[in-house]
This record gives C-alpha cells, sequence and structure tokens, in this order.
C-alpha cells in the first residue's frame, strides 16, 4: 500500500512539472516565430499570405495579382511603422495618449481601406469568406482593439 502511495505521488509530481516545460516552451516558440515573422521583408510577407489566400479562397491568377499588390504595399507600410515605432522605443522616447489614439485611428482607417480594396478584387462569394476569416481571427485573439466578443 505504501509503495503503491509514493507511485502515485512520483507520477503527480512528474506530470506537473512535464506541464510546466510546455508552458514554456510554447512561449518560446511563439517568441521565436514573431521574431522570424519580423525579419521577413515585405514582399515575402504578401507572398505567403497571398498564397494563404489563395488556398481558401480560391482566387484567380488575375486576382492573386491584384490582392499581392495591396498586401506588399500594406506590407511595407506596416514594416516603415514598425521601425518608426522601434527607433521611438529605442530612443527612450514616450507615447502619449494623443499619439497611441493617432496610431489607433490610422491602423483603423487602414482596415477600413484594406476591406474595400478586398471587396473590389473578392467576388461575393469569397468576401463573405474573408469576412468569415477576419471575425474568427479576431474573436481568438480578442479582436486587434482589445475588444472581446461576448458569445451568446
Amino acid at each position: 500500500m505504501k509503495n503503491l502511495l509514493m507511485i502515485a505521488l512520483a507520477f503527480m509530481t512528474l506530470n506537473a512539472t512535464a506541464q510546466e516545460r510546455k508552458k514554456g516552451d510554447r512561449k518560446a516558440e511563439v517568441k521565436e516565430r514573431m521574431e522570424v515573422r519580423q525579419n521577413m521583408t515585405p514582399e515575402e510577407t504578401a507572398q505567403l499570405q497571398t498564397k494563404k489566400m489563395t488556398l481558401h479562397l480560391d482566387l484567380t491568377e488575375k486576382q492573386q495579382a491584384e490582392v499581392e499588390k495591396v498586401l506588399l504595399a500594406e506590407a511595407k507600410e506596416r514594416k516603415a511603422k514598425m521601425e518608426a515605432f522601434k527607433a521611438k522605443k529605442e530612443a527612450g522616447e514616450e507615447f502619449s495618449k494623443d499619439d497611441r489614439v493617432k496610431m489607433q485611428n490610422e491602423r483603423l482607417d487602414n482596415q477600413i481601406e484594406m476591406k474595400k480594396k478586398m471587396k473590389e478584387i473578392l467576388n461575393a462569394d469569397q468576401y463573405a469568406k474573408f469576412e468569415q476569416t477576419l471575425e474568427k481571427r479576431h474573436s481568438r485573439k480578442g479582436g486587434k482593439d482589445g475588444m472581446r466578443k461576448k458569445k451568446e
């Protein structure tokens, strides 16, 4: 009886420590993926996004070319803003409330413009699927504006 109790205790301890390691490993993986993504060129980012959209939305050749142009312009702009943000942060400058509001407004304006462009390029079914994908992404991440959607 005493031996069984010791074995059960050993398994429970082992299980608890193994789970802690997994959480740490997962964080390291996420951090590594983020670094890889940040080191990608805008062209690489646009190309990968276009291929993913092609698989998901079944885009035609013409649509692929148009989507890639839009995504490339967006990726270049995002990369430039990210570099400016890093430079300001490394210089030790603080972001004021007005700066943060301005950045959020610019980001939302860019999202609105992106939706308009996609609506012009995609057909109705593809656009509906595109919207659905955006909704899933925002609800899963809590939305990029930090507002979680309540489940009905």
